[in-house]
């Protein structure tokens, strides 16, 4: 590189190195961010590019170290701010964590997605005799994890709650004693005096690491539907292992944490061995289990799972729940249920890093990758596993 270029080739340095980034090339993506660096073109959206790219190949720390400066050197960016708080969650530091996580909606494109409320924010001060609107956002497997806290902001508040839910899962905050009235997104609230963001309750709670898992299970499946479940699937042998391979592929880190089911076909000898494997695989995915890799012999639910009642039913049943990162792994944690998640080399932020249990949902095991992007020893751990389950 030059020690001088003019802004069209810069321009094109940084096109390069975004698609380097985007391509998930992190260490060609650094090489050229400290190429610009030395050469002079120390630039914030370098730097940011650099700690991004440190992060996601598993060099947490040094990437938390150059966001700590970014963010001290611009405080009011808040890009710089919400890429720090994802780095301090994964190490677990909520305390500072949940601060920046606030900046989550501020971003030029998540502006849209903010909810544009009058009430003042609840920042954890008590309220008897006022009503706390709680609304959900983001994913589903968001809200099944943060949903326990609406109890303890029940407790700190001493408020009347009222929770507005995708109506997807409705029917679950309904089962909640803690929560006086549902409302689905769509539809309006009755009056309320303030409001939090589900995601942002554990920064109102002051949540600690140490805090968790608090009582589990949460959730409730439907016992009518369990009833119905189970005499749908009473005919097979035990143990009943469920499987997902694939996460929404809308989601912006589907690519890093989704499979195919292919990459499954080491556990086709357990299905020889009378392991039923049950297919919970919803989305675009699911057509994978219509010709499964040689031997891998599935019970295939798909379209018979009309909603997360029935995939509820289907978990408080099964023996065991093996997935990647999605929305199924929240909801059988909040169960109670036993599961196994397939993680990337570096995971979303809730999953921490190197643990082999989940400190949101006690009988959780975590699978992570060894090297970025590779399944094989994942799936091998997992086979090896999953033959000590049975045995």
């Amino acid at each position: 590189m030059t020690d001088e270029m003019n802004g069209a080739d810069f321009a094109a340095h940084q096109q390069r190195m975004a698609d380097a980034f985007s391509a998930g090339q992190f260490e060609h993506c650094e090489r050229m961010a400290r190429a610009l660096i030395d050469a002079g073109y120390a630039t914030l959206p370098i730097w940011r590019t650099l700690g991004l790219s440190l992060r996601q190949q598993g060099h947490v720390m040094s990437a938390r170290d150059i966001q700590q400066r970014l963010v001290d050197s611009a405080p009011g960016n808040v890009d710089l701010r919400f890429d720090l708080a994802e780095t301090l969650l994964l190490l677990g530091d909520f305390e500072r964590g949940w601060q920046h996580y606030q900046y989550r909606y501020s971003l030029g494109h998540t502006r849209h997605m903010d909810r544009k409320i009058k009430a003042p924010p609840w920042n954890g001060q008590h309220m008897p005799g006022k009503t706390l609107l709680i609304h959900d956002e983001q994913g589903y497997g968001d809200t099944f994890q943060f949903i326990r806290l609406v109890e303890r902001a029940r407790r700190q508040s001493q408020a009347r709650i009222v929770v507005q839910i995708q109506p997807e899962q409705a029917a679950f905050a309904r089962r909640l004693p803690e929560i006086d009235v549902v409302v689905p997104q769509g539809q309006l609230p009755p009056p309320f005096d303030a409001h939090c963001q589900m995601m942002s309750l554990p920064r109102a709670l002051g949540l600690r690491l140490e805090e968790l898992p608090g009582s589990v299970p949460y959730l409730q499946a439907d016992p009518t539907r369990v009833q119905r479940w189970r005499q749908r699937l009473h005919q097979l042998r035990r143990p009943w292992v469920a499987l997902a391979w694939a996460g929404r592929p809308t989601h912006d880190n589907d690519r890093n944490r989704s499979m195919t089911l292919e990459q499954l076909s080491p556990l086709a000898p357990m299905a020889a061995r009378g392991i039923s494997l049950i297919s919970v695989q919803k989305g675009p995915a699911a057509a994978q289990a219509i010709k499964p890799p040689a031997g891998l012999r599935l019970e295939v639910l798909g379209d018979e799972l009309m909603d997360f009642d029935d995939t509820a039913a289907v978990l408080q049943l099964c023996d065991l729940l093996i997935s990647v990162d999605s929305s199924p792994v929240h909801l059988a944690g909040a169960l109670g249920r036993p599961t196994w998640v397939m993680l990337p080399m570096v995971p979303d932020w809730r999953w921490l890093l190197e643990r082999e249990e989940s400190p949101w949902y006690p009988g959780t095991r975590l699978f992570r990758q060894s090297t970025r992007g590779h399944w094989d020893d994942v799936v091998a751990r997992v086979a090896e596993q999953l033959h000590r389950f049975v045995a």
